[in-house]
């Protein structure tokens, strides 16, 4: 098996370093192609994959492509790729809000899969939802998923609709955990404590907090119950969150997200209609 990463942006350069790391590819049956002559004689210097500036010298010969460009960088690539390709290849896109449709017809295509990874990708701990066309067999899917799983965790989801609700809980989430990580920081600081000591403060508390989580089937409320006690410090805090609607302001944000990916898909794909 042979995979072509498209694209060493961070997300794509994140695919091919975990799949170099893994042992799912022989050395050498990774190939990545970008078109930034600068980037691309910095990542010859990188033994783990062979790196290429001109599709045709690497599209034919993979069995795998990953599509890691912006969508608005995508035009000029479809096109070559429609020239280059091979009918039994299969093709992954990290691209936001391209619908498989819009992708089978612009490439002249059939097997597609769309994902939608995170951040945490990065190190190792992402989580990737994805869905793909008919055409691609329930074994070739199962590739897919020990590719993609070289970033961390996955799950396959039953339509594109999901892609984009997904997108407003894991693909968007990071930053939700940042803010609030920010105003816990801001907290402390505003109490006395240096950067330096609240950073650590709260980094180890949210590490923790999931360590906590993932160590068993509890519910995030059944471990609020754990720490909070009646007239305690922690259900002070809490029962302000509560009074202050923070619970229903969390998700209004996930579902505004959840509304701009459907929003940018919907936009995107007017653009590649002929």
């Amino acid at each position: 098996m042979k995979v072509l990463v498209i694209g060493a942006g961070n997300m794509g350069l994140t695919y091919a370093q975990g799949m170099a790391q893994s042992d799912l590819l022989k050395k050498k049956d990774l190939m990545i192609l970008d078109s930034a002559r600068e980037r691309t004689d910095a990542l010859k210097k990188n033994d783990e994959f062979d790196v290429y500036e001109k599709i045709e010298d690497c599209l034919p010969n993979a069995d795998i492509v990953f599509i890691a460009v912006k969508p608005y960088h995508s035009d000029e690539l479809f096109q070559a790729i429609k020239e280059h390709k091979r009918p039994d290849q299969i093709f992954i896109s990290i691209m936001a809000g391209v619908t498989i449709k819009t992708m089978q017809e612009a490439m002249d295509i059939k097997k597609v899969v769309r994902a939608m990874p995170n951040l945490a990708a990065r190190v190792g701990h992402g989580f990737t939802s994805f869905t793909a066309s008919k055409d691609v067999s329930r074994l070739e899917l199962l590739t897919v998923e020990k590719l993609i799983d070289t970033t961390g965790r996955s799950i396959k989801l039953a339509s594109e609709m999901e892609i984009d609700k997904s997108t407003g809980i894991s693909g968007s989430g990071p930053a939700y955990i940042f803010y609030f990580m920010q105003s816990m920081m801001e907290a402390a600081m505003k109490m006395g404590f240096t950067q330096k000591d609240a950073r650590l403060m709260v980094a180890q508390t949210f590490q923790g907090a999931v360590e906590l989580f993932n160590s068993s089937d509890l519910d995030p409320n059944a471990w609020m119950d754990r720490v909070a006690s009646k007239g305690g410090t922690t259900r002070a805090a809490l029962d302000s969150m509560e009074e202050n609607n923070v619970k229903e302001l969390i998700k209004d944000a996930a579902h505004a997200a959840f509304e701009r990916a459907v929003q940018l898909g919907n936009e995107n794909n007017k653009e590649y209609v002929r």
